[in-house]
């Protein structure tokens, strides 16, 4: 953290050059800090976005996940706004796929069309499992339609700058220092949005933090697979397949049920694997060794994959995602911290401003305790370690970006705290906005009738 008392009006805080300044700043160009830098920037904000990569959207481009879920509580789409621009500009390019309205329900006739594509409900224990409304999109479309929202809505992009350390002054932030190829950089900002996804800025900044792990992952993807014949193997030689596909799995060393599955773009499919767990996403010898280990996985599953699924035959490898798919690192520990309980019982919060699937999260979540006018959004957000596995999918993510750019927009509109933004004004701009902020609890909500008693 740097303590600075400089007014900054020589340019400089120290001797480090002062680049730009924005009522807000977003550290962490992915989809969470695309969101929340367009929520602001729409409300009015100047906006200034950093990101350490030569592109935007993080885990949807660079980390290749590709699918959009935790976006519905059974029939009801719950994570609505932002996201809804980035899958409709996707859908006109012929890169995003959706099932259709008509096709989201549970038959054998369902899980055969769609479930290569990624968009049924994982979270369902009876198979086959129910369609759902979820995204299956490509890459590249993720990152020119980022680029494109940041361009559209005048935000100062600056790209190459990797977070160095949070600008501090008596407990408040006042911006941050990046470091780039031109040596140190400070940007100044009335408010900063933490969306590094591993609590960079907070963290600097002295705010309190917990700190988790999970598995990591080298997403992968393979060109030139014949699905249609992949596809008929797996349900007209189901024997057979179900051989070929459990000696793929243990060669893979760590897999989803589903270790592939189609892109938009024909004969490209994805693979979410391998599944690598002891790694440390903050470590630079982890993250150094889990490349090594990820890429020797993932090319013994490719050869044995021509030489022994059908499908599989004529198959490149199209190449690894530019960044290990980290789930789990550091997480606020802010002014309330949503528990497993809270997700799995789906608990509301009169202070909800976002959600996802059946949860809800409250607006103190993205508080932290010790450092004013900073904000966070993404999957290190203010929650117990098992209870951020459950909700910290892409699309939940977006909708806190959403909700952090309208509740800075709100302190700087008012000048006051980001902690005393009123949560009930952060709903109703979003609902202006299109999205589901979660002050409507759906019928399998709990926590309500403990609310009105103790009103």
């Amino acid at each position: 953290m740097s303590e600075s008392k400089d007014n900054h009006s020589n340019g400089f805080v120290g001797d480090v050059p002062v680049v730009a300044k924005s009522d807000v700043v977003v550290v962490g160009g992915g989809a969470a800090g695309v969101t929340a830098a367009v929520s602001a920037a729409r409300n009015g904000c100047s906006v200034t976005i950093l990101e350490r990569y030569h592109h935007l959207g993080g885990m949807a481009s660079g980390g290749m996940v590709l699918v959009l879920d935790d976006m519905v509580n059974g029939k009801e789409i719950v994570v609505s706004g932002i996201v809804d621009e980035f899958v409709h500009r996707m859908e006109k390019e012929g890169m995003a796929v959706m099932p259709p309205l008509e096709d989201r329900y549970a038959s054998e006739e369902m899980w055969q069309k769609w479930s290569r594509w990624g968009v049924h409900d994982f979270h369902q224990a009876k198979k086959p499992q129910p369609i759902v409304y979820a995204v299956a999109f490509d890459p590249d479309a993720w990152k020119r339609t980022s680029l494109d929202l940041v361009r559209e809505n005048n935000i100062n992009l600056r790209l190459h700058s990797l977070f160095a350390d949070a600008i501090v002054e008596d407990g408040v932030i006042k911006g941050v220092i990046c470091q780039t190829k031109s040596g140190r950089q400070a940007i100044m900002g009335d408010v900063v949005i933490d969306t590094t996804g591993d609590l960079d800025v907070a963290c600097s900044a002295g705010a309190d933090f917990s700190q988790g792990q999970y598995i990591v992952t080298t997403v992968f993807r393979l060109a030139n697979v014949d699905t249609d014949e992949a596809q008929r193997f797996e349900y007209e030689e189901p024997e057979a397949f179900a051989k070929v596909n459990r000696q793929a799995r243990r060669i893979i060393g760590g897999a989803w049920e589903m270790w592939w599955l189609k892109t938009p773009i024909p004969g490209v499919v994805w693979c979410n694997c391998p599944h690598m767990p002891g790694y440390d996403g903050i470590s630079v010898e982890d993250l150094t060794r889990a490349e090594y280990e990820g890429r020797d996985r993932m090319m013994k599953l490719f050869h044995y994959v021509r030489e022994n699924m059908p499908g599989f035959e004529k198959a490149d490898m199209l190449g690894a995602a530019e960044q290990v798919g980290v789930r789990t690192t550091r997480m606020l520990r802010g002014e309330y911290v949503v528990t497993v309980d809270d997700v799995v019982n789906r608990r509301y919060f009169t202070d909800t401003v976002c959600r996802g699937r059946d949860y809800y999260t409250p607006y103190r979540a993205l508080l932290p305790t010790k450092v004013e006018q900073l904000i966070v959004a993404g999957r290190h957000y203010s929650a117990e370690p098992d209870a951020q596995k459950r909700s910290r999918e892409i699309p939940p993510c977006m909708a806190q970006g959403e909700a952090a750019g309208i509740a800075a927009s709100l302190a700087l509109q008012e000048n006051i705290l980001l902690r005393d933004v009123d949560a009930i004004k952060i709903q109703k701009v979003m609902r202006a906005q299109g999205a589901d902020p979660g002050d409507i609890p759906s019928a399998n909500a709990t926590g309500i009738e403990e609310l009105a008693a103790s009103a």
